[in-house]
């Protein structure tokens, strides 16, 4: 179980940290965020939408960019993306010649509704609207799971991260090729386990539960800003029991879960007063048939902002050396706590 930390070093002291999820360090340069700033600042986006826009293309009954027309459902829903990145019936080809290479990829890519409610993000949901949210992703997977090898969940919240709508949606990209963050994912957490016999992310949990960093987790989930964090208020969702892939997901796990996500997004919402953008992610083991029991189900949380109106950019130095970060995890995780504990916990919207 993780201490206080009392080292000057990872106090106040530029130092480097060992992401042991993906092998690499990073630069820890506390207390920059006290310097000037002249640059960009980004604006937040409107919390006052309406329930229904009938100019929005993913509102229940509207017409989309396709000319489709979307039921009017009443809960989640899902379509294939009308723009997607990768296609199921894509020829097969490759090109080689010395250093160049190329391959086609096969693939499908989803959009999943969170609500019908065009204001209804899931930081304002409830338990049951947040579980429904949860079987979706579990559903999905398993179903493209059967297809494709790599599976991948995500979200993109606010037009900070690049969210071409404000509608509560996510997408779910499906592939056979491993990407790079799983292939380094893969290879950590099985370099652990065949030295230890433990399952690393578990070790991790059970290492950082209460400690400085540990946002307020349950006997089922951590949910904690790592000690490795790159982005500002950066955070880790992980089962605290082995499980490796969404389906896999009991009852018990999936409530718990959804408990957990609201408590988080009210918190980073409350942080700045304001909808707070991010990208998130679950990272889940190959769907190869395979069994992989080094591997944890988790979940990336990264959000971009240091401040209500700056954002951190991953430019100069990381782009060109590695990750750096400007405030300590565990002054982040502090400001974290303090919001989720000050978040109205009536904040989710009646009759939504």
């Amino acid at each position: 179980m993780s201490k206080d930390l009392t080292t000057p070093m990872l106090l106040s002291q530029p130092h480097r940290r060992y992401n042991a999820l993906s092998g690499e360090w990073l630069l820890v340069s506390a207390e920059r965020t006290n310097r000037p700033w002249l640059g960009h600042e980004e604006f937040p986006q409107p919390d006052d939408l309406p329930t229904y826009d009938p100019s929005c293309y993913l509102c229940p009954g509207n017409v989309r960019a396709n000319g489709e027309r979307n039921p009017r459902y009443d809960s989640t829903f899902v379509f294939t993306n009308d723009f997607s990145a990768l296609r199921p019936d894509s020829p097969a080809a490759s090109f080689s010649d010395g250093l160049l290479r190329a391959e086609s990829e096969r693939g499908e890519c989803l959009v999943t509704c969170f609500s019908p409610r065009h204001d209804l993000s899931m930081s304002r949901m409830n338990a049951a609207q947040a579980r429904a949210v949860v079987d979706l992703w579990s559903t999905e997977s398993e179903s493209l799971g059967r297809r494709f090898e790599w599976v991948q969940v995500f979200e993109n919240r606010g037009s900070a991260m690049g969210a071409s709508n404000p509608h509560p949606h996510g997408q779910i990209w499906a592939g056979n090729a491993r990407p790079r963050e799983a292939e380094r994912e893969d290879a950590t957490q099985r370099r652990h386990f065949e030295a230890t016999g433990h399952n690393l992310l578990i070790d991790y949990a059970q290492q950082e539960a209460d400690g400085p960093r540990d946002l307020g987790s349950d006997d089922d989930w951590l949910v904690v800003v790592p000690f490795w964090a790159a982005w500002p208020f950066e955070t880790l969702v992980i089962p605290r029991r082995p499980v490796s892939r969404l389906p896999d997901l009991d009852d018990r796990a999936r409530n718990s879960l959804a408990n957990r996500l609201i408590g988080l997004l009210r918190g980073y919402d409350e942080l700045f007063d304001e909808p707070f953008p991010y990208s998130m992610g679950w990272h889940q083991a190959p769907f190869d048939g395979i069994q992989r029991p080094h591997w944890q189900l988790h979940a990336h949380f990264y959000p971009p902002l240091l401040r209500a109106t700056v954002r951190k950019f991953m430019v100069g130095y990381e782009l060109l050396s590695e990750p750096q970060r400007d405030i300590t995890a565990e002054e982040a995780a502090e400001r974290l706590r303090s919001a989720i504990n000050a978040a109205d916990p009536a904040v989710a919207q009646p009759g939504g």
